[in-house]
């Protein structure tokens, strides 16, 4: 009697799990309408201009690399003065890394060929303070100075960490980029030597101590190791609890790069803390409120952006420009935002994106393309969170003028670069390659195919809770689409995705454990997938000239 009973439970159940299942299905298939012509024409669209900044990114690499040294292969500082020497504070922190992130999207023999090379050779060549790198002279074959300087040291080894390895451990993950990272972290505080009353610091320097907060921030979530966030605190202490505060006793702050990663460093320790260190938290909030309540009251013009310079104890404007980097700051402004649901701080947010159609074609930094790449990557970062046509159509815009500079052959001093890659030769054309990578992500929805090819187009535009994909290719490709993974969980482990300096903005994200389904409407076939087989790739075959949709939906929440 009792195994008749079980059998007819068990049956009962295996018919409910049956009817649950037809029923999710039937509803996922009323739930992904086939999409419009217009919606597969944006995401081709989309595709067309992340083709063409993937091939600008890369003639830029191959472009460069001709100008290496042909002993070292290292590149130059520039292509002018400093063509005689490798420093970390420019050639390694902000065109190197994007070299490597393009190689890394688009060219998997260069990324552990020859960029895997140079990272050997800075080391073995630079190094000079224990693993920290010093200016090495091609025609010296050494070091550029005789006489080390250990503050100039630091503060390269800093910018090499925060600009460049940095943005691309978060990216690509834990590499031997990220071990160089961690080392060169490491060796600037192990020569910490500058006494406070809250412990040794490792320069007195504003830039480089709002690096270094960036920096333990997140690399503190990263490891799991206590020591960075006590180095963090350290730092915060200084700035925060002592007479070192950026409004209250400074007379001089900056708010564009090379002075405002103060502000943006210190909020993300104060981010840190609420998770990590209540305590600092609430000794930090009220120091943080009056740095950031200051900057708005006296910092900022008509638009909500920020003036270059202030004194900002009498509220005098020292510099009138506006900062490029507008971004990076307001990337500190909602990140407090974030934690602590303080309105004012989105809204300054939402001002300043409401007013960029007043900053069309804006000469950020005296027609140089790295004016546009910051304020590019303000935007887009900000916009990741607050989506807004109007900011859409205003990156859209400035990211073409950005990419026609690297054609322009009539502005000073670039006639010499007239047909190749190269943008104006020197180390800031990096951050052209940063920002345009970071807006061809963003017209893929963060999907990157394998192999890349020049004849392949793919683009992407959100749908719903999900994506629609459309791809095209010139002759026949076989390969794979490659999918994000929310990036600041499994790569930093961060708490929260706070918008940051140089971040990689996540779109579409798969989890590993939910499911999803791929629909190909042409063929009206639905496939099911676990997350982490998506991650292994999803293969795709196609014929010469051959386009074809697929829409990918998460099945549960």
């Amino acid at each position: 009697m009792k195994n008749d009973l079980d059998s007819t439970l068990l049956h009962q159940l295996l018919f409910l799990i049956i009817l649950a299942v037809s029923v999710c299905l039937s509803a996922c298939k009323e739930k992904i309408p086939s999409p419009t012509e217009e919606e597969v024409s944006q995401a081709m669209e989309n595709g067309y201009l992340a083709h063409e900044g993937y091939s600008r990114s890369l003639k830029f690499v191959d472009d460069w690399l001709k100008n290496a040294d042909p002993e070292t292969g290292l590149i130059p500082r520039n292509l002018g003065d400093s063509k005689d020497i490798w420093n970390a504070k420019d050639a390694a922190a902000d065109n190197y890394p994007f070299m490597v992130m393009t190689a890394a999207i688009l060219d998997s023999n260069l990324y552990q060929g020859k960029m895997m090379q140079i990272l050997e050779k800075e080391k073995n060549l630079s190094n000079r303070l224990d693993r920290l790198p010093d200016t090495y002279s091609f025609s010296k074959q050494g070091f550029e100075q005789e006489i080390l300087n250990k503050d100039e040291i630091i503060f390269g080894a800093s910018e090499y960490v925060k600009d460049g390895l940095l943005p691309l451990t978060e990216y690509i993950g834990q590499t031997a980029w990220s071990e160089r990272m961690i080392e060169l972290v490491d060796d600037i505080w192990k020569h910490a030597e500058y006494e406070t009353p809250y412990g040794l610091l490792p320069s007195l320097n504003v830039e480089v101590n709002g690096e270094l907060l960036q920096v333990l921030s997140r690399v503190y979530w990263m490891t799991g190791e206590k020591k960075y966030l006590d180095w963090a605190i350290r730092l915060g202490d200084y700035y925060l609890l002592g007479e070192q505060h950026p409004t209250d006793d400074f007379e001089v702050l900056r708010l564009r790069d090379h002075g405002c990663e103060i502000v943006s460093g210190l909020c993300e320790l104060y981010i840190t803390t609420a998770f990590a260190a209540k305590d600092k938290k609430s000794a930090y909030q009220d120091a943080i409120y009056r740095m950031l309540d200051r900057i708005l009251e006296v910092g900022t013009n008509g638009h909500g952006l920020f003036y270059n310079q202030i004194n900002p104890q009498t509220g005098e404007i020292l510099d009138e420009g506006i900062a490029d980097t507008f971004g990076y700051t307001l990337n500190a402004y909602y990140g407090v935002y974030l934690l602590d649901q303080h309105e004012a701080y989105r809204n300054a947010v939402l001002t300043a994106l409401a007013n960029l159609d007043q900053y069309e074609f804006y000469d950020w930094e005296r027609g140089s393309a790295d004016g546009y790449a910051d304020a590019i990557e303000s935007a887009l970062n900000l916009y990741n969170r607050e989506k807004s046509s109007a900011t859409a159509n205003w990156i859209d815009s400035q990211t073409q003028h950005m990419w026609s500079l690297q054609d322009s052959a009539h502005r000073s001093g670039t006639t010499a670069y007239q047909g190749n890659g190269i943008i104006e030769g020197w180390h800031g054309d990096g951050n052209f390659a940063r920002t345009t990578l970071m807006y061809c992500l963003w017209k893929s929805q963060g999907l990157t195919a394998r192999p890349w090819s020049r004849q392949l187009y793919m683009g992407a535009i959100p749908k719903e809770n999900g994506i629609l994909i459309t791809l095209l290719s010139e002759e026949p490709w076989k390969g794979k689409i490659n999918f994000d993974v929310p990036r600041h969980q499994e790569i930093f482990r961060l708490p929260l995705d706070y918008p940051r300096i140089n971040q990689f903005p996540e779109w579409f994200t798969i989890s590993p454990e939910k499911k999803y389904q791929v629909h190909f409407p042409s063929g009206e076939t639905r496939q099911t997938y676990r997350g982490k087989e998506l991650l292994e790739g999803l293969e795709i075959d196609l014929e010469e000239n051959q386009q074809i949709s697929l829409l990918i939906y998460p099945l549960e929440k």
